[in-house]
């Protein structure tokens, strides 16, 4: 059985992490990716941890299921052989900025003209209707944007800081497989392909405000924003005897579950703060304060099963390393292990998600720079005569 998107082509000019994310998802699915690097390859083959130059771990991590070649674009010859390839393909993906693309005469204008099907792709900053249109965008300044730092502040210590992972990369990189898939079908349905834009900033913005526009939504204003539960010191995970413990006390039959267990149920029917979600909501810094207090009077083993028993949300706390051998991503086989040509036995984290008709897979692991150029060129009707020119103009990299 093969995957959803079997026999999609897609074109993949990013690069780094979120369009490389994208496209691989989209691999994933069982589409066909050509990852189209200029001759210096994509920045991040050369980041650590390497075992081989060229093929750090981040890049193995982004980049499998894709076959990858080099055209040197601002070559009229490479430039030349991506129009060739483009009259072959349903989907082009990028993700640099859209001037950029102009420069280099690949415009939607002109991959439609020739192929009127392709179905456009560009991820990018911001949406170029606004005075942002222009400027450079990554994961740290488009968390700054959003206030993420901001919110982090008003929880910890005072200090912004980003969130330490590449969450509106990754984010982004879904919302364009979203994209792509909604217009491969409406392809299917109208026989024609477009252009679309997915600016990160207006992307993300309701992660941000989707909780915390709070009374900003009414006009007038009802209140500031800001959503209290999210933006109270006292949400973390919570210290035990021994340990820490993720929980979320949240209805009504949970809170009642936690004081029972603890012998104080007639607290819980005595407190007017914890009469409903909606007090609770406007006192949640003071009840999850207390919540952090009576935690610390057991153990993380007798919290897990207490609040397993009452079905209350609940978690023990991982890091980086314990997280590598959870047992229910064990349980799963969610870490595969793949024998890669030139890395030996790596580990690849399974694609996420059970389909009965048409499976997610790994069937390649991530190329070398230009591994697969001279096999894509012939593809697309290039002779070994005119490949060999192209590698001696410096606008391809056979590897």
């Amino acid at each position: 059985m093969s995957g959803p998107l079997e026999g999609v082509r897609i074109i993949d000019l990013t690069a780094v992490l979120m369009g490389p994310f994208a496209t691989q998802i989209l691999g994933d699915y069982g589409a066909e990716v050509i990852k189209v690097e200029p001759p210096a390859g994509d920045t991040s083959r050369w980041l650590v941890p390497v075992k081989n130059q060229g093929l750090a771990a981040p890049f193995l991590h982004v980049n499998r299921n894709k076959r990858g070649m080099v055209l040197d674009l601002k070559n009229p010859a490479g430039l030349e052989a991506l129009f060739r390839l483009v009259r072959t393909a349903d989907v082009l993906i990028y993700n640099v900025r859209p001037q950029a693309m102009a420069r280099l005469g690949l415009t939607w204008e002109a991959l439609s003209a020739v192929n009127p099907m392709l179905i456009y792709v560009g991820v990018f900053g911001y949406g170029q209707d606004g005075p942002y249109g222009a400027k450079p965008a990554y994961d740290d300044l488009i968390q700054g944007a959003l206030a993420i730092p901001s919110m982090v502040a008003t929880v910890g210590d005072g200090v912004p800081r980003y969130v330490p992972v590449a969450m509106i990369d990754r984010t982004v990189g879904i919302s364009a497989v979203a994209a792509v898939s909604a217009a491969l079908y409406r392809r299917e349905k109208s026989g024609v392909g477009q252009a679309i834009d997915v600016p990160m900033f207006e992307t993300m913005v309701p992660f941000a405000l989707g909780e915390h526009m709070a009374g900003q939504t009414y006009e007038p204003p009802t209140g500031p924003p800001g959503y209290a539960r999210m933006l109270s010191r006292s949400r973390a995970p919570f210290a035990t005897q021994d340990g820490y413990v993720c929980a979320l006390i949240y209805n009504d039959k949970h809170w009642r579950s936690f004081f029972r267990f603890l012998g104080r149920e007639e607290d819980f029917d005595r407190d007017p703060r914890l009469a409903t979600i909606g007090t609770r909501t406007k006192h949640t810094n003071e009840l999850y304060g207390m919540v952090a207090e009576l935690m610390r009077t057991r153990t993380t083993e007798e919290w897990l099963s207490f609040f397993t028993e009452a079905d209350i949300p609940s978690m023990r706390l991982n890091s980086l390393d314990t997280l590598m051998d959870d047992p229910h991503l064990s349980a799963i086989g969610y870490f595969e292990t793949h024998e890669h040509p030139t890395e030996g036995p790596i580990k690849q984290m399974r694609p996420a998600g059970v389909w009965s008709e048409s499976p997610l897979s790994i069937r390649r692991l991530a190329p070398r720079l230009g591994e697969h150029s001279a096999e894509v060129l012939r593809e697309i009707g290039y002779s070994e005569a005119e490949i060999t020119a192209l590698a001696e103009a410096g606008a391809t990299l056979l590897g």
